[in-house]
Protein backbone atom coordinates (compact mmCIF):
# COMPACT_ATOMS: atom_id res chain seq x y z
CA UNK A 1 0.00 0.00 0.00
CA UNK A 2 1.13 3.53 -0.73
CA UNK A 3 0.11 6.01 1.96
CA UNK A 4 -0.65 8.95 -0.36
CA UNK A 5 -2.63 6.87 -2.89
CA UNK A 6 -6.37 7.57 -2.85
CA UNK A 7 -7.31 4.01 -3.81
CA UNK A 8 -4.92 2.45 -1.28
CA UNK A 9 -6.58 4.59 1.39
CA UNK A 10 -10.01 3.39 0.23
CA UNK A 11 -8.88 -0.26 0.45
CA UNK A 12 -7.55 0.41 3.97
CA UNK A 13 -10.92 1.91 5.01
CA UNK A 14 -9.44 5.36 5.65
CA UNK A 15 -11.72 6.89 3.01
CA UNK A 16 -15.32 5.65 2.74
CA UNK A 17 -16.56 4.02 -0.44
CA UNK A 18 -19.68 2.33 -1.70
CA UNK A 19 -18.21 -1.19 -1.82
CA UNK A 20 -19.58 -3.60 -4.41
CA UNK A 21 -17.12 -6.49 -4.03
CA UNK A 22 -14.07 -7.49 -2.01
CA UNK A 23 -11.84 -10.53 -1.74
CA UNK A 24 -8.22 -11.08 -0.70
CA UNK A 25 -6.82 -9.47 -3.89
CA UNK A 26 -9.53 -7.26 -5.44
CA UNK A 27 -11.70 -4.37 -4.26
CA UNK A 28 -14.58 -2.84 -6.26
CA UNK A 29 -16.63 0.25 -5.50
CA UNK A 30 -19.04 2.67 -7.17
CA UNK A 31 -17.47 5.74 -8.78
CA UNK A 32 -18.35 8.99 -6.97
CA UNK A 33 -18.64 10.79 -10.33
CA UNK A 34 -20.45 8.20 -12.48
CA UNK A 35 -20.29 8.52 -16.25
CA UNK A 36 -23.07 5.96 -16.77
CA UNK A 37 -25.93 4.61 -14.64
CA UNK A 38 -23.58 1.82 -13.55
CA UNK A 39 -19.98 2.96 -13.02
CA UNK A 40 -17.85 0.72 -10.83
CA UNK A 41 -14.08 0.77 -10.29
CA UNK A 42 -12.27 -2.56 -9.85
CA UNK A 43 -8.77 -2.36 -8.37
CA UNK A 44 -6.08 -4.70 -7.15
CA UNK A 45 -5.57 -4.31 -3.40
CA UNK A 46 -1.83 -4.33 -4.01
CA UNK A 47 -0.63 -0.92 -5.19
CA UNK A 48 0.24 -0.95 -8.88
CA UNK A 49 0.54 2.51 -10.43
CA UNK A 50 -0.61 1.61 -13.93
CA UNK A 51 -0.85 -1.19 -16.46
CA UNK A 52 2.75 -0.39 -17.48
CA UNK A 53 3.88 -1.08 -13.92
CA UNK A 54 2.01 -4.37 -13.62
CA UNK A 55 4.43 -7.27 -13.37
CA UNK A 56 2.05 -10.05 -12.42
CA UNK A 57 -0.17 -11.11 -15.31
CA UNK A 58 -2.19 -13.33 -12.96
CA UNK A 59 -3.21 -10.40 -10.74
CA UNK A 60 -4.13 -8.21 -13.72
CA UNK A 61 -6.11 -11.06 -15.24
CA UNK A 62 -7.85 -11.59 -11.91
CA UNK A 63 -8.95 -7.93 -11.84
CA UNK A 64 -10.32 -8.24 -15.39
CA UNK A 65 -12.14 -11.50 -14.63
CA UNK A 66 -13.65 -10.00 -11.46
CA UNK A 67 -14.77 -6.97 -13.49
CA UNK A 68 -16.68 -9.32 -15.79
CA UNK A 69 -18.23 -11.17 -12.85
CA UNK A 70 -19.28 -7.90 -11.24
CA UNK A 71 -20.78 -6.63 -14.50
CA UNK A 72 -22.81 -9.83 -14.78
CA UNK A 73 -23.95 -9.55 -11.17
CA UNK A 74 -25.09 -5.98 -11.90
CA UNK A 75 -27.25 -7.30 -14.78
CA UNK A 76 -25.19 -5.64 -17.52
CA UNK A 77 -24.49 -8.70 -19.68
CA UNK A 78 -27.85 -8.72 -21.44
CA UNK A 79 -27.51 -5.27 -23.01
CA UNK A 80 -23.74 -4.81 -22.83
CA UNK A 81 -21.12 -2.85 -20.93
CA UNK A 82 -17.67 -1.37 -21.35
CA UNK A 83 -14.44 -2.10 -19.47
CA UNK A 84 -11.92 0.76 -19.56
CA UNK A 85 -8.35 0.95 -18.30
CA UNK A 86 -6.78 4.40 -18.72
CA UNK A 87 -3.01 4.85 -18.71
CA UNK A 88 -1.15 8.08 -18.06
CA UNK A 89 -2.35 11.68 -18.09
CA UNK A 90 -3.00 11.80 -21.85
CA UNK A 91 -4.88 8.50 -21.57
CA UNK A 92 -7.20 9.95 -18.94
CA UNK A 93 -5.69 8.34 -15.84
CA UNK A 94 -6.24 10.64 -12.86
CA UNK A 95 -5.58 8.23 -9.99
CA UNK A 96 -2.28 6.41 -10.35
CA UNK A 97 -3.39 3.04 -9.01
CA UNK A 98 -4.36 0.49 -11.67
CA UNK A 99 -8.12 0.34 -12.04
CA UNK A 100 -10.75 -0.93 -14.45
CA UNK A 101 -13.94 1.05 -15.02
CA UNK A 102 -17.13 -0.93 -15.55
CA UNK A 103 -19.59 1.29 -17.44
CA UNK A 104 -23.12 0.24 -18.34
CA UNK A 105 -26.82 0.79 -17.98
CA UNK A 106 -27.13 2.94 -21.11
CA UNK A 107 -26.05 2.90 -24.74
CA UNK A 108 -22.31 3.59 -24.93
CA UNK A 109 -21.12 5.07 -28.21
CA UNK A 110 -17.67 5.14 -29.74
CA UNK A 111 -15.89 7.39 -29.79
CA UNK A 112 -17.03 8.44 -26.32
CA UNK A 113 -18.44 11.88 -26.12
Amino acid sequence: MTENCLFCRIVQGEIPSNKVYEDEAVYAFRDINPQAPTHILVIPKEHVSSIDEASNAHSVGNVMLKAGEIARSEGLSETGYRLVCNHGPDGGQTVFHLHIHILGGRSLHWPPG
